[in-house]
Parts: C-alpha cells; structure tokens; sequence
C-alpha cells in the first residue's frame, strides 16, 4: 500500500486532486487510517485513476466518468456521450477558425492602411422582436426618415411608445440609387395588429425575425460619409470570408445631426 504522497508521486496527479476525487468518490482511498487519518492507496487503483484521466483528458465531466465507471451503460449511450462531445469540439474549433480569419483580415487591413482601423466591426447575434412596420418603395434613400416620422406619429397618436430605436431594412438583393424596397419599424411591446398612417395606409405588428450571426459596425455623424462605413464593413465581410444572409438593417440610435449614431447591421454566414 501507499501513502497518498508515494502514490501521488507514482501516478503523477497532484494529492490536492486525489482527495478532490475522494470526496467526491469517483477515487477513494483503499484504506483510511482511523487513528491518523492518512490515506492508503494500493496498485489495483491505478487502471481506475488511468481511465479517469484519459476520460478527463476527452473533456468529460467527473460526473459523466463516474457514471461511465460505476453504472451500467449501454455501449450506445456511451457512443452518443462522446459524440456529443465531439461535437461540442468541433464547434470550438469552427469558432476558433472563425476568431483567426478575423485575426487574418484584421492583421491585412492595418497592413494595407498602416494604422488600427477607426471603426470596428463585430460578429454578434440580435434577438428577435415584435415591432410596428411597414415596407414599401421608396423613391430615393433621403425618404427612409419621412417613413420613420410618419409611423412615430401614427403610434403617438395611439399613444404608443416605442421599446427602441427606429430600424429601416433594405431587402433589395443589390445596391439601389432609388426605387428602394425598405422596411421601417419600431420594436413595441403592446400594439394594435394594424395602425394607420395620416393617409391611411397601415404599418402593421408583426415579429422581426432573430438573426443568429450579424456584422455591425457604429457610424457616427450624418450621413454624408454612409458609404465609407458601408465600404468598411463590406470590405470586412469578405476578407473574412462571410456571405450576405438576408436584408441589411439601419438601427437609428441618435437622430440625425452632428452627433448622430448609426449602428448598421448585415445578416451573415460563413462561406
């Protein structure tokens, strides 16, 4: 028998870890001293605390290798506790993947501009929300905010307050001058189904879907200088090896002026 010193030296684990597993009896002492409390550990238990650790070293949990040890499963549960894990390492590795392309792109912009880029663009996702909307053709981009004003004083009229900032989605698949098919809506928590406009034409509830990824950069100032944040996040999309997914969002964060904040959003896949 060993002392729990020896056979920590033996199997090379940390004592403070042998009496972790102890406590927890995934690994207990072969024989306990009554009168000193030292702890015996014999040769037998070194394939159990072998197994352990090669368990551990899959990334199991100590919960999933004690079950694995001391109850009965099925080969087929343990198959399909491992290829959960698998996948969950896999999905690691494709977000890490991911996370150095970003690194890569990010490595060649200040390459090419010799200086950090002064905006930055983000992978987040964006919930899903009920909002009051309303889509239309809209005959140049300047009308985007005279459809924000029409449907803020229809929901005051209502006396609706908005839950956020307005949102305008451009579900055009390419760049338009004019004739724009955009989307204005405001996030609501109560709201009627439908709500008309001065002239009657109805902004109605309805959900705005979740985007599971979205890159986002913040444009701050008027919209005089739109297309150069618009030509930063594009430039980013693809030299990070993303696609387009689905209509471009404008969040209105301060109104327009000096001190205006855009945040612009572009629904994304990878490849």
């Amino acid at each position: 028998m060993f002392r729990i010193g020896d056979f920590s030296r033996l199997c090379r684990v940390p004592v403070s870890t042998l009496r972790y597993y102890a406590d927890i009896g995934l690994l207990e002492p072969a024989q306990v001293d009554r009168f000193t409390s030292y702890r015996y550990y014999t040769l037998d238990q070194f394939p159990r605390l072998n197994r352990i650790l090669a368990f551990k070293d899959l990334g199991l949990s100590l919960e999933q290798i004690r079950q694995l040890l001391d109850e009965d499963i099925a080969a087929s549960e343990i198959r399909g506790m491992l290829r959960l894990k698998q996948a969950e390492i896999q999905q690691q590795l494709d977000a890490e993947a991911a996370r150095l392309a970003r690194v890569e792109a990010r490595l060649r912009q200040i390459e090419q501009e010799g200086q950090m880029p002064q905006q930055e663009v983000v992978l987040k996702a964006i919930e899903q929300q009920m909002v009051i909307a309303i889509r239309e053709v809209i005959s140049q981009p300047a009308m985007v905010g005279a459809l924000i004003g029409e449907v803020y004083q229809a929901m005051a009229r209502h006396n609706l307050i908005p839950a956020g900032p307005p949102i305008a989605l451009f579900h055009d698949t390419e760049f338009k001058p004019e004739n724009l098919d955009v989307e204005v809506a405001f996030p609501v928590v109560n709201a009627p189904d439908t709500l008309a406009l001065g002239d009657g034409r109805p902004a109605t509830k309805r959900e705005l879907p979740a985007v599971p990824q979205a890159a986002c950069i913040i444009h701050v100032g008027d919209y005089d200088k739109f297309e150069e944040t618009y030509a930063v996040i594009g430039q980013w999309i693809a030299s990070s090896g993303y696609t387009i997914a689905g209509p471009s969002r404008e969040i209105y964060l301060a109104p327009p002026g000096d001190n205006a904040m855009t945040e612009i959003q572009f629904p994304v896949i990878k490849g």
